[in-house]
């Protein structure tokens, strides 16, 4: 019997570099939202055993309405979110079913990605414990310091771009983020936890088309993307 794996879908930001006043999750892509696409790959991948979505309080009830007809049944909970993503990681995981030994979390604002990908990240989990989709750096990378001047070059064979979904054991997980309480606010991704603890976390090739929706030109792209994958 495989272990159940919860998956949170972190979809509670605003969207104040798309320049919009809705919620970035509720923008149309194709005609759908573009959480529909999000949850929707979590709903076909066989590993995931349940949904728990964490958004904006006045997003409870649209999530609700839009996972009851679009038959996302997968979804157990909508919870609201804190006020750092830290916080509504927390709330998420809070509510999700006592059976679950994994937690696969996710950003809602990622709507390409696939059911293959998020089943390869969990098995890597499953054999690790800690595992992430990330992809090579291809761009050289270049440090500044406060006046914008360029204070050296990191390698960039050793340098990824980090994505989601982050899958967890639960208890290493629950631990790590009991031990940063404090500093949920300062917490961008889950990995970070982990690697404040002194643990490890392997690094799954993703896709690059896994993009996060962050600026206009991003629903351009995923439209582009979601297009040729519908041909």
């Amino acid at each position: 019997m495989s272990a159940f794996v919860s998956a949170v879908i972190v979809a509670a930001g605003g969207s104040v570099r798309m320049g919009s006043g809705d919620s970035k999750q509720f923008l149309p892509l194709l005609g759908n939202p573009a959480i529909f696409y999000t949850l929707g790959a979590f709903q076909r991948c066989d590993m995931i055993d349940e949904i728990v979505v964490v958004c904006r309080a006045q997003d409870i009830s649209r999530i609700d309405a839009l996972c009851r007809g679009s038959g996302f049944d997968k979804v157990s909970a909508v919870v609201e979110g804190g006020s750092c993503r830290g916080e509504s990681v927390r709330n998420g995981v809070s509510a999700v079913s006592e059976k679950a030994a994994y937690f696969a979390i996710h950003d809602g604002a990622r709507p390409l990605i696939t059911e293959e990908d998020i089943s390869a990240v969990v098995n890597a989990a499953l054999e690790t414990g800690a595992a992430t989709l990330g992809t090579a750096v291809t761009d050289t990378i270049k440090i500044a310091d406060a006046n914008n001047v360029i204070t050296g070059t990191p390698d960039r064979s050793t340098l990824r771009a980090v994505q989601t979904p982050q899958v967890f054991e639960r208890e290493l997980y629950s631990f790590a983020l009991s031990e940063a309480e404090d500093a949920l606010d300062s917490v961008t991704d889950d990995c970070s936890l982990i690697e404040k603890m002194g643990g490890e976390v392997t690094i799954v090739e993703g896709s690059r088309e896994n993009i996060k929706l962050t600026t206009p030109i991003d629903l351009v792209i995923a439209e582009s993307i979601l297009s040729k994958r519908e041909e």
